[in-house]
């Protein structure tokens, strides 16, 4: 498993309400999806990007993080084998990814995910 990138999910009570402090004053103007309950938004000029978050969908926890990999079913694997506790299971989502939470010894969770 390899991790290609990594994007920061911060919770927002109001995807609508929090969308002008991250576009405008932050310059992340290029919204790349918008879920109604995430957001992604990404600088034109640099690339660097965040998520906004309300509350997931169809997981029981949000997560801290996501985690794009290259092999999404290596990396349950390994966490398995590490012990680590998975809080929500492998799951095909309806919007193009597979992907599975897992919890780190710190007790942050991360959302590790690969498109499909």
């Amino acid at each position: 498993m390899r991790v290609t990138s990594v994007v920061a999910d911060i919770h927002v009570d109001d995807l609508g309400a929090a969308r002008a402090f991250y576009t405008d004053y932050l310059g992340l103007a290029e919204e790349e999806f918008n879920l109604g309950w995430v957001a992604r938004y990404t600088s034109p000029e640099t690339g660097a990007h965040l998520q906004l978050v309300t509350r997931d969908a169809t997981a029981p926890v949000d997560p801290v993080a996501s985690v794009k990999v290259d092999d999404v079913e290596a990396a349950l694997a390994e966490a398995q084998e590490r012990g680590f506790e998975i809080v929500h299971p492998l799951t095909a989502e309806g919007w193009g990814v597979h992907r599975f939470f897992v919890r780190a010894p710190d007790g942050n969770v991360y959302n590790i995910v690969q498109n499909h």
